[in-house]
């Protein structure tokens, strides 16, 4: 395993565990409530997920985008504790099913846990990488993350994996973190500022082209914006950047029918 994925492990198996938070210390506005809201998601959206879900970890919404429908099957990569799992669940419906894959085991275990407690039928999290996924052959509708490919270091791999399992016809939508400019060289190995979803991060152009050379096409970005206030504020305790760096994308794509 590369040092970069021991690295995200034990980062977030330790925010699993409540060892160690990102983004929760509500009294000063960066609680995980007011960041989601910030990112798109609805009050009644936060309600309806099982408590603990919300960890704070992500950079957009790619829900927002995913226009899901009832029946489908729908894929998170990197699904954490469930969050978005849980949000897509009801819009499935029972017919449908919402699996989650992540590699820590710590999150794969407390999103089952969640699931089981609030009596979820139609949801599943397997315990994967994403470089190679434990997910059957054209058997996804949609695919959704929610920045977590930045943190995979075979990108190219990765993209082809949601190709593979994608059926025909399928989409993706996904929220994540790009780079707009150079990173300052002391982070471009550093284990907080890859675990903080930049070190890790490709450039737009080979992010975009990574995609389409996968097998994707229609890849667009339909919306961004700049990530430093996201991913450092003073209040976190987090990496500080320019403006202009690293900036989160809602980045959509089909599978050919």
């Amino acid at each position: 395993m590369s040092k970069q994925k021991e690295w995200v492990k034990q980062r977030y198996g330790q925010i699993a565990q409540g060892a160690e938070a990102c983004c929760q210390q509500a009294e000063c506005g960066c609680g995980a409530t007011a960041a989601a809201q910030r990112l798109g998601y609805q009050a009644l959206d936060l309600e309806a997920v099982p408590a603990g879900t919300n960890l704070g970890l992500g950079c957009g919404n790619p829900l927002a985008l995913a226009s899901i429908q009832p029946g489908e099957t729908v894929l998170d990569l990197g699904s954490g504790a469930g969050f978005d799992v849980f949000l897509a669940a009801p819009r499935v419906g029972p017919r449908g099913r919402v699996m989650g894959v992540d590699m820590t085991q710590e999150m794969v275990d407390t999103a089952r846990a969640h699931a089981a407690q609030g009596g979820f039928a139609n949801v599943e999290f397997r315990l994967g990488d994403i470089e190679q996924l434990p997910v059957e052959d054209a058997s996804v509708d949609l695919v959704i993350s929610n920045c977590v490919l930045n943190l995979v270091p075979d990108k190219a791999q990765a993209f082809r994996e949601i190709v593979r399992v994608l059926r025909p016809g399928g989409r993706i939508a996904i929220a994540d973190i790009v780079l707009d400019g150079p990173l300052p060289a002391w982070l471009r190995d550093d284990p907080e500022g890859y675990c903080s979803c930049i070190s890790g991060a490709a450039t737009r152009q080979d992010y975009l082209r990574g995609l389409e050379q996968a097998g994707l096409e229609q890849v667009q970005v339909v919306s961004e914006a700049d990530a430093a206030a996201l991913l450092a504020s003073d209040c976190c305790g987090a990496l500080h950047l320019p403006a202009g760096v690293v900036t989160s994308v809602h980045v959509v794509a089909h599978k050919p029918a």
